[in-house]
């Protein structure tokens, strides 16, 4: 496995969840950073007990933007 991607999104309080579009692996935290570190430490946990882990990990965020007309 060369990728694992992750589905990011930004929470109106302004934290950050990340969930895999592959995996059962779900994350979150206050900001960017503390995302990025969570991550990295939730695919290694899911990935302790087995021979591969991904080569890289893809954060893909999405962002959901309402614009009204005047």
């Amino acid at each position: 496995m060369d990728e694992i991607v992750f589905e990011v999104t930004q929470q109106g309080d302004g934290g950050f969840v990340a969930e895999c579009l592959t995996e059962s692996i779900f994350t979150e935290a206050d900001d960017w950073e503390l995302l990025r570190r969570n991550v990295k430490e939730a695919v290694a946990a899911f990935y302790f007990d087995r021979p591969q882990r991904p080569a890289r990990i893809r954060l893909h965020l999405v962002r959901d933007e309402v614009l009204a007309e005047t």
